[in-house]
C-alpha cells in the first residue's frame, strides 16, 4: 500500500483561501459510493440525505490561538506554535511547541510581559518551553489563529470566528474540525426536526493531522496521538443507533478516527471513554462503527485523504473529486464538503 498511489492533481485556484461570506452557504456533494451516485447539493440541506433515528457525531473541541511571536534577548524574533492539549498536559506553564529557525536549550524569550525559557529541544522543530505565566492565557492575549500553511496568509480577525465551530467548548486544538465549520444552528434545527440525533465528543486536533506522510509504504507511517473524550450519553446514543439499524455519521475525520479507535469499547456498558488515539486509517481498513462520513475535499497524499479513501473506495472517491473539480467546488479547510453514505 504505497502513498504514491494516492495522489491527484489539485489546481491552486480550487483551494479556498477564505471562508464563505455566510456560514452554511457552501456546497455539498453527496456520494453514495457503492453505486457511484453523485448529487450536487448544498451544505444547508444535509438533513434531506438522512433518516429519522440516524445519529450525527460532532467534535466540540475549541481551537486555541496557538501561533505566538516571541522575542529573544538579542531582539531577534521567533515564531512559536503551542501544540495541542493531551491528557498528560495539565501544566500550562510547561508545554511542547513547534518553532521556526533556531532555538537553543536555555535561551530566554519574552511574549508581552511573560518570560519563557527553552527547557529542551526534541528535534524536528519541536521543543519544550517553560513560562512564568499561563501559556493558554498568553494565546488568548497575544496569539493568532494557527491557519493551515497552505493558505499562505496571516490570520485575520474574521478567522477567530470562522476557524471555529459554533459549539466549540473545550480548548485544546491547534487545527479545526473543518467539516463542521459551515454547520449552523438552523441546520442543526433541521436535523432535529427530521428526527436525527445530535451528540458530541472531544478530540483535540493536532498539527500532526496535516503533517506530510514521509514514507511511501503506508504501513511505516506512525500516526500522532490526539487526546479524546466521549461522554457516556454519546456512547449510549451510538449503541442505541446501532441496535436499531440506523446510521452513525461522523462529522469529520476527527470524529471518525475517535469512534473507530474505541470501536470495541463502544459496544460495552456505556461510560465515559477517554485516552490518546493514534489510529491511522487508510485503504483496506474495515470500518466498525460509522456508516456515513461528512468531510471536506482533502489535499493529495494526506492522512485525512487516506481515511476518506478507506471509507469511500479510492476509485469512487476520485470520480467524485473529478466531478467536484469540474463543478468548481472549493477544496481544503475553508472549502465545500461531501457527504458519503
Amino acid at each position: 500500500m504505497n502513498l504514491s498511489n494516492y495522489n491527484y492533481e489539485l489546481p491552486a485556484d480550487l483551494i479556498a483561501i477564505e471562508p464563505p461570506k455566510v456560514r452554511g452557504t457552501s456546497k455539498l456533494l453527496f456520494l453514495e459510493h457503492r453505486k457511484n451516485l453523485i448529487i450536487d447539493s448544498n451544505y444547508c440541506d444535509i438533513a434531506s440525505f438522512l433518516n429519522p433515528g440516524d445519529t450525527i457525531v460532532l467534535n466540540d473541541t475549541r481551537v486555541i490561538k496557538a501561533r505566538l511571536h516571541a522575542q529573544k534577548e538579542n531582539g531577534i524574533k521567533r515564531e512559536l506554535v503551542l501544540l495541542e492539549k493531551h491528557s498528560f498536559d495539565n501544566d500550562w506553564h510547561r508545554h511542547r511547541i513547534m518553532y521556526r529557525r533556531k532555538l537553543n536549550v536555555g535561551e530566554k524569550l519574552t511574549i508581552g510581559d511573560a518570560n519563557l525559557i527553552v527547557e529542551s529541544i526534541e528535534g524536528d522543530g519541536l521543543a519544550i518551553i517553560r513560562s512564568d505565566k499561563d501559556l493558554l492565557e498568553l494565546t488568548d492575549k497575544y496569539g493568532e489563529v494557527p491557519l493551515p500553511p497552505y493558505l499562505h496568509r496571516d490570520a485575520k480577525p474574521l478567522d477567530i470566528e470562522r476557524y471555529q465551530t459554533i459549539w466549540a467548548k473545550d480548548k485544546g486544538s491547534v487545527a479545526a474540525p473543518t467539516a463542521s465549520l459551515n454547520m449552523t444552528d438552523e441546520i442543526l434545527d433541521k436535523l432535529r426536526q427530521k428526527g436525527v440525533n445530535i451528540v458530541y465528543l472531544t478530540l483535540h486536533v493536532g498539527l500532526g493531522t496535516f503533517m506530510p506522510i514521509r514514507v511511501d509504504d503506508l504501513k511505516d507511517h506512525k500516526m500522532h496521538q490526539e487526546y479524546f473524550m466521549i461522554p457516556e450519553n454519546t456512547v449510549k446514543v451510538i449503541q442505541d443507533t446501532i441496535k436499531k439499524g440506523s446510521k452513525v455519521i461522523a462529522i469529520g475525520t476527527t470524529v471518525a478516527r475517535t469512534l473507530e479507535y474505541v470501536n470495541n469499547k463502544l459496544i460495552q456498558t456505556p461510560k465515559d471513554l477517554f485516552g490518546e488515539a493514534d489510529i491511522f486509517i487508510y485503504p483496506g481498513y474495515k470500518f466498525k462503527i460509522i456508516n456515513g462520513l461528512l468531510t471536506n475535499f482533502h489535499a493529495p497524499k494526506s492522512t485525512v485523504l487516506m481515511l476518506t479513501a478507506a471509507f469511500a473506495d479510492w476509485d469512487s472517491l476520485m470520480i467524485a473529486y473529478d466531478h467536484a473539480k469540474d463543478g468548481g467546488y472549493k477544496f481544503l479547510s475553508y472549502g465545500d464538503s461531501m457527504l458519503i453514505l
